[in-house]
């Protein structure tokens, strides 16, 4: 057999610096993909740690929220219920005003211990009557029925209260119905 010398496989002459290059490139390559990696790993870190963060946040207010809602709900429990026993109390009034021309009459004196166990409830559960009567009008409080000219009184003076108001520790329940004075029209000649 007759070897072509055409057909020979020609070694080419070996080059360590060419070796060496194509080494450290291929180690730069990849310390560059472990740095894009790390990199890329610290912003999913940040972005889970702000995200940790914000959800504790979130758990703390609606814990404080969830708190001062428990101590509202406990505080006013009494709201509805006192709504509904005000009509009572004003009929209750107008019976005590019928019953004052009697005042000796075991009738008065009944309904007026009746008013002090009544009185000493609405305290109890926190309420408190608006005092209204001779203070200027306030339209958070008061709920003007009338007017009357009156040259006793600075205008906007409540003269009187004409169905009680009452408060639920710092919450309005009812306003008090007032009559309000208004300086007395001048007399023409």
């Amino acid at each position: 057999m007759q070897r072509d010398e055409s057909q020979e496989a020609v070694e080419e002459p070996f080059d360590p610096a060419e070796t060496d290059a194509a080494a450290e490139a291929a180690a730069a390559a990849q310390e560059a993909d472990e740095l894009d990696t790390v990199a890329a790993l610290e912003q999913d870190i940040l972005k889970w740690k702000d995200l940790a963060m914000r959800g504790a946040a979130d758990l703390e207010n609606f814990r404080k929220r969830a708190a001062r809602e428990r101590e509202e709900s406990v505080r006013y429990a009494n709201q509805s219920l006192l709504e509904e026993l005000l009509p009572i109390l004003d009929n209750f009034e107008m019976g005590m005003q019928a019953a004052e021309q009697e005042k000796g009459s075991m009738v008065f004196i009944g309904m007026s211990m009746v008013r002090k166990q009544l009185d000493d409830f609405l305290g109890n559960c926190g309420a408190t009557v608006i005092e209204a009567a001779g203070k200027p009008f306030d339209p958070n409080l008061h709920d003007a029925v009338s007017q009357e000219e009156s040259s006793e009184v600075e205008e906007g003076t409540v003269l009187r209260v004409t169905r009680r108001g009452y408060l639920l520790r710092d919450r309005l329940l009812r306003p008090a119905s007032v009559v309000v004075a208004k300086a007395p029209e001048s007399a023409e000649s």
